[in-house]
């Protein structure tokens, strides 16, 4: 090597140049000019279109359930304030009119009339009881309070309802049993006034804790700055990140749906009751109302496109179709059907409170209430308006059930479940419990357990899983009509 070393020949140095620009060129060339072909991948591609095509219907099937859901809620709902009452003045007339009549060792009342007095009770009792509750006190209560406070608070209020309404319909389902039970049978329960007293005390509280719900709303929208109201709208986003990234099945999906259908139902009737008690404040004036539906809308509003944006990615990421909704439907329209039938084992509004979670008689005693010390009821010309308004309760009630049955039955017919309707339900033998069982079917019982547990042992040896297999055949999904609003589905309730 000599030294100093020499200079690069300018000629070397040229052509280096040139080669590398030839190379951007043909690289820049080849870039604007490279050709792919997405029928290569044919089958990920009409997924990925599928599931596009999937969530823009989910909003037009969602709204359907919703609407369908909403007037099933509201048919129950209006059950309680039109054919209730008359249900039980026949109930008690025909009691009364038991003298009359030689019975013959017949019962004295049906089991559906006792469970309709039982109902009118509860509600005259705990109607009486919420006079005693200060609703104008409650309010300025709740508005001394800080805006933190109050969120947390609504959330709160929100759990406490779900848990309420959970064990609420046992209560009044042990109750409706307990006071029907047959007399024949051995009885294990600790009576009905017991359980009377349970149910009454349930729907006070659960009233109670609605009433503390629409007190918190109607504090958000009479405060200035409005900071309250967005504050628990947003609360319902966070619904979205707690559901849209976890596993679903079918089944959690509808109970999920069935609980949204609730919810809606409950906030409508809320913002009802919010309304009727900021008209009375203002004296009924048409000015104000105007002034509140802005408000009103745009928690209505919030509450669809958070349902929307949920059902809409838990579909996508679980890879369930929109057609599902109309299992859903079909679902919710055989549970009106089989109670409309002459020999039905429950009454339409208990069958929504344990599909959906929505029980009407707690909303049913706050609205009367509300009602009540909002309108002043004086003179001839205020009672026949209050009949009149009866009648239309009565005959929008009426009509109301004759679409949503022959809705019903165009799902249930497309849906293929006509033959489920004719299907006796399954009923324990008179005089035997399960928990009897004599010592030859416990020998037959250990064996059995003892040759499957050989079998078990002996397929391991061989590599064989065969716990897994086990447990696959041990737990098998649950049809959605024997799904409940808080029945586990899975490892959760949703």
């Amino acid at each position: 090597m000599t030294w100093p070393p020499q200079s690069p020949d300018l000629n070397q140095l040229r052509w280096f140049g040139m080669s590398w620009t030839a190379d951007i060129c043909e690289n820049s060339f080849k870039s604007l000019t490279r050709g792919y072909f997405l029928e290569h991948n044919e089958a990920k591609y009409t997924e990925r279109r599928e599931r596009v095509y999937t969530c823009m219907r989910i909003p037009r099937e969602l709204e359907k359930l919703m609407i369908f859901g909403f007037f099933l809620c509201l048919d129950a709902f209006l059950y309680v304030f039109t054919l209730l009452p008359l249900r039980v003045l026949l109930a008690l007339l025909h009691l009364l009119t038991l003298p009359c009549c030689n019975l013959g060792g017949l019962r004295l009342l049906q089991p559906a009339q006792v469970c309709d007095i039982m109902k009118g009770l509860i509600m005259v009792l705990c109607y009486s009881m919420m006079h005693y509750v200060d609703y104008s006190m409650m309010y300025h209560l709740i508005r001394g309070q800080s805006v933190i406070k109050l969120y947390i608070i609504y959330n709160m209020l929100q759990v406490a309802d779900r848990l309420f309404s959970s064990f609420g319909q046992d209560i009044l389902d042990a109750l409706y049993w307990t006071a029907t039970e047959p007399k024949e049978r051995k009885r294990d329960s600790i009576g009905v006034i017991p359980h009377f007293i349970m149910a009454v005390f349930y729907v006070f509280l659960h009233a109670i804790l609605i009433m503390v719900q629409a007190s918190t709303l109607n504090v958000a929208f009479n405060s200035h700055n409005k900071s309250l109201l967005t504050i628990m709208m947003s609360n319902n986003f966070v619904e979205i990140k707690g559901s849209v990234f976890k596993k679903f099945e079918k089944n959690n999906l509808f109970q999920m749906s069935n609980s949204d259908i609730k919810e809606r139902f409950t906030s409508y009737v809320l913002l009802l009751i919010v309304c009727l008690r900021n008209m009375e404040q203002f004296s009924w004036s048409p000015d104000h109302l105007w002034v509140l539906l802005p408000d009103v809308f745009m928690v209505i509003a919030s509450e669809i496109a958070v349902d929307v944006i949920k059902h809409a990615f838990i579909t996508k990421f679980n890879e369930i179709t929109a057609d599902v909704y109309s299992e859903y439907r079909a679902s919710l329209a055989f549970d009106l059907i089989s109670c409309r039938q002459k020999n039905a084992c429950t009454d339409y509004s208990d069958s929504v409170a344990r599909r959906m979670g929505f029980i009407p008689l707690p909303l049913a005693v706050l609205l009367i209430r509300v009602v009540m010390s909002s309108v002043n009821v004086q003179g001839a010309l205020s009672y026949s308006c209050v009949s009149l308004f009866y009648m239309g309760m009565v005959t929008l009630k009426v009509l109301n059930s004759i679409v949503l049955l022959g809705k019903s039955c165009v799902y249930v017919k497309r849906a293929n479940m006509e033959d489920k309707l004719f299907e006796k339900p399954p009923t324990a033998a008179p005089g035997k419990t399960p928990s009897r069982t004599s010592k030859t079917s416990r020998y037959l019982l250990l064996s059995t357990l003892l040759n499957r547990l050989a079998a078990i042992t002996s397929l391991s040896l061989l590599g064989y899983d065969a716990t897994s297999t086990e447990l696959k055949h041990r737990t098998p999904k649950k049809d959605l009509l024997d799904v409940d609003r808080f029945t586990i589905c899975g490892n959760r309730i949703d």
